[in-house]
């Protein structure tokens, strides 16, 4: 039943009728904080509030705006904290750390062991809380090599490098849980789909969660066959726009010389990428290291198995040999 309104509740407005200006109150934005996020995880703090808005506030800036926590650091990755002081100077502030298989497997019998893939975390996360932006490529020799099994039983190449792909999956999916476990926002893209357990490797998604303060690991390899991880790393580096390449083995770095086999052989502070591929050394395959100078992307190969050299590494710090650049610049992370 409809309940009749007061006449007084409404009156119609005449289009004859004059209007004075004072009648309409203009609508005043509310409060709201933004964020824009710009290369390498860059977060500028923006206000947009109308002058009524601040008047509200006394012109006090509440704590959620201003990026400080309690105790006065930041509550923001990448952020100066609110006292002023800044973080030490970093020569990255985007990087690709590539993860060999065997290295992953360390000296356990078992193909992961948990105390090498928990290493790895803790030094991911502490470089972090730095603003760096850390992706990561993934191996898979730990489990399966297609290039070492190839023409067994009737495999076939292409085969046994799809075999290898998986492998490299189910060290990605390890990985993420051990980083996830300590609190590291993680995800893992594949180069080909397998919605069920990772996201599809897209280029924008994955820039997307970097600047977002998410490391990525990427899986699958380039999702070929016939190409290793190491090209995979370097395409991946360049693809998300990394400014270098971080080669985790189990040796020191780059060697004149076989250190298992002759003990004097003197390791090499830095090359360029000529002198890797005039001296045939076995740093990287040609394909990857080609890459890696066509689009000038520097190379550091350093000893996971040392503890504090991933995040020495990350930091751009000494360690290993660097080729193709030099361990001169750094960069403030502010």
């Amino acid at each position: 039943m409809a309940i009749p309104l007061p006449l007084t509740s409404c009156s119609p407005i005449s289009t004859s009728s004059s209007i004075s200006r004072t009648s309409f109150v203009p609508l005043t934005p509310r409060h709201r904080n933004f964020f824009s996020e710009q290369n390498f995880s860059r977060r500028i703090l923006i206000s947009c509030s109308s002058s009524s808005s601040s008047s509200s506030n006394n012109g006090s800036t509440p704590e959620s705006m201003n990026g400080s926590g309690l105790n006065g650091q930041s509550s923001f990755p990448g952020m100066p904290s609110f006292d002023g002081t800044s973080k030490p100077p970093v020569k990255w502030r985007r990087v690709l750390l590539k993860v060999s298989g065997e290295a992953l497997a360390g000296d356990e019998e078992q193909n992961i062991d948990p105390k090498v893939t928990m290493a790895i975390a803790r030094e991911v996360a502490a470089v972090t809380r730095l603003g760096i932006e850390v992706a990561i490529v993934v191996g898979g020799g730990n489990i399966f090599r297609g290039s070492t099994w190839a023409g067994c039983s009737g495999l076939d190449r292409s085969s046994a490098d799809y075999i290898g792909m998986l492998a490299t999956v189910m060290n990605a999916i390890f990985l993420q849980a051990t980083m996830e476990s300590i609190g590291i926002p993680t995800r893992v893209q594949t180069a080909f789909r397998m919605s069920e357990v990772a996201e599809p490797y897209i280029r924008r998604r994955a820039i997307r969660h970097l600047e977002k303060g998410r490391v990525v690991i990427f899986a699958a390899g380039t999702g070929n066959p016939f190409f290793t991880t190491d090209t995979a790393a370097a395409l991946r580096c360049a693809e998300i726009n990394a400014e270098v390449v971080l080669k985790a083995t189990n040796v020191d770095g780059v060697f004149d010389d076989d250190p298992k086999r002759n003990p004097n052989a003197r390791l090499h502070e830095s090359l360029t990428y000529q002198e890797v591929t005039s001296k045939d050394l076995s740093v990287m395959d040609m394909t990857a290291i080609t890459l890696c100078q066509e689009n000038n992307i520097p190379v550091v190969v350093f000893n996971l198995s040392e503890p504090g050299n991933i995040a020495k590494a990350i930091k751009g710090e000494r360690v290993g040999t660097l080729i193709g650049g030099t361990w001169n610049s750094t960069v403030a992370a502010t």
